[in-house]
């Protein structure tokens, strides 16, 4: 392969992995560093530790063709013999601070230990998602701890991969950003990316650090939005999903992001969105239309309590049944799902929660709000003897649920749609009270 790199990525999450896998499925030399000890034997045996579509036959494949190795250590994922890498990326966490800014600890720390390896002309990499100016602060940790001034130069290139959806995202991308300080580093990332057929943006660090903020904050809103919008239709007897699609036909809002639901979850929405208000505050600018959507999502996730609570009257003894855990479909990601909040609210009203997802299962273990949860193999265990239902994940093989099958399986026939996957006179016919997200209970 023409102009076939050595990369070095730190940090083997969701972002790590899928970067440094799909970049040595374009061809060049990658080691992944990570010093959890556990994920690191799981990774040099072979087992992709999270769940995403396509990454684990893409992984094999390549540790298979030599491209794609594993390190305990910066040091040893820098200098390997006759492969010293060329570029680094830094792909570690930068989860929120109790006052919504990300802790950088981690990329400090990884700048830290890169300086101090640094053997030739390096491009080091901001993948993880950080707020402005942290490409300065790399810069300044790298100049302090590069005691032998090896030359290198720092570029943010901010990832935008959707759980779920990443490898393709990544191979197959909208665009490609990057925020760089030299030509050299320039042609080197372009080069890196040569194989990724999509739009080349270059621009300043700062710029390139702002887009992925800016980005994430924006379809944060957009989804607030038409949820504030199902909370009028709900008051005044309108179809949100009706309202929704004339708003999308319009081309300049588009129909993306336009559905209703019990809120957004993940890594990123909700800590992207913390960020670039803490970033403004920060510089001295009230960003409060951010605050207003992470308002109206926290008010969102509401939606199963209140409308269960509008069904059953007294809940305490009830049981509910959940379908789905994971944030969103195609993951098994748990973090601020909003799954979790509607467990917590339902244990603390002494509600009886049941619980299933096809791969979430093992993750929502872990988390004390799912102690008192039981845990069912499926759907149809998993509404065995429940006063309703919530759909919580719009997993497609909830889609295909047998109404019929599960009526004679309930103890109420209750459906409470989170994210509005069913047809409603569909399971109303099947002998269902449905309730869902913004459109009439008629």
């Amino acid at each position: 392969m023409k102009n076939r790199h050595n990369v070095c990525v730190v940090g083997s999450g969701y972002v790590g992995l899928v970067t440094g896998t799909c970049l040595a499925e374009l061809g060049h030399s990658v080691v992944c560093v990570d010093s959890d000890r556990k994920k690191l034997a799981a990774l040099k045996s072979g087992r992709v530790p999270i769940y995403e579509p396509g990454l684990e036959e893409l992984f094999k494949k390549n540790i298979k063709a030599k491209r794609l190795s594993f390190a305990g250590s910066i040091k040893e994922g820098m200098n390997r013999p006759g492969r010293r890498a060329e570029v680094v990326f830094i792909a570690v966490g930068t989860p929120p601070r109790d006052d919504g800014s990300a802790d950088l600890s981690a990329v400090e720390a990884v700048a830290e230990d890169v300086a101090r390896n640094l053997s030739g002309y390096t491009v080091i990499v901001d993948k993880s998602t950080v707020p402005v100016e942290t490409g300065d602060w790399v810069s300044k940790t790298v100049a302090r701890f590069n005691k032998r001034a090896v030359p290198y130069d720092v570029v943010s290139n901010p990832e935008f991969l959707s759980e779920g959806s990443a490898v393709e995202d990544f191979l197959h991308p909208d665009r490609v950003v990057l925020g760089v300080t030299s030509k050299r580093a320039e042609t080197l990332m372009r080069e890196l990316y040569a194989g990724v057929d999509a739009p080349v943006l270059v621009t300043d660090v700062k710029s390139a650090e702002l887009i992925k903020h800016a980005s994430n904050s924006f379809l944060a809103t957009k989804i607030s939005y038409i949820n504030a919008v199902s909370a009028l239709c709900e008051k005044v007897g309108a179809d949100v999903s009706l309202v929704a699609q004339g708003m999308g036909l319009d081309k300049r809002i588009g129909p993306l992001f336009l559905r209703p639901g019990i809120g957004f979850g993940g890594f990123c929405f909700p800590k992207d969105l913390e960020a670039f208000y803490w970033i403004a505050k920060k510089k001295g600018y009230d960003f409060s239309l951010l605050k207003a959507v992470k308002d109206i999502n926290e008010h969102q996730k509401t939606w199963v309590m209140r409308r269960i609570e509008q069904q059953l009257w007294n809940l305490e003894g009830k049981t509910i049944a959940l379908l789905g855990l994971a944030f969103k479909p195609d993951t098994d990601d748990m973090r601020f799902a909003p799954s979790v909040d509607i467990v917590r609210m339902l244990s603390e009203r002494k509600v009886k929660v049941r619980v299933t997802d096809p791969v979430a299962m093992e993750r929502a273990r872990a988390l004390p709000e799912f102690s008192k949860a039981v845990f069912c193999k499926d759907a149809y265990d998993c509404v065995k003897g429940a006063d309703g239902l919530a759909l919580v994940t719009e997993w497609p093989q909830y889609r295909k649920l047998d109404f019929k099958r599960v009526l004679k399986l309930v103890r109420n026939p209750i459906v409470f749609d989170g994210r509005n996957l069913y047809d409603p006179e569909a399971v109303r016919a099947a002998g269902f009270t449905y309730c869902s997200v913004g459109r009439p209970d008629r």
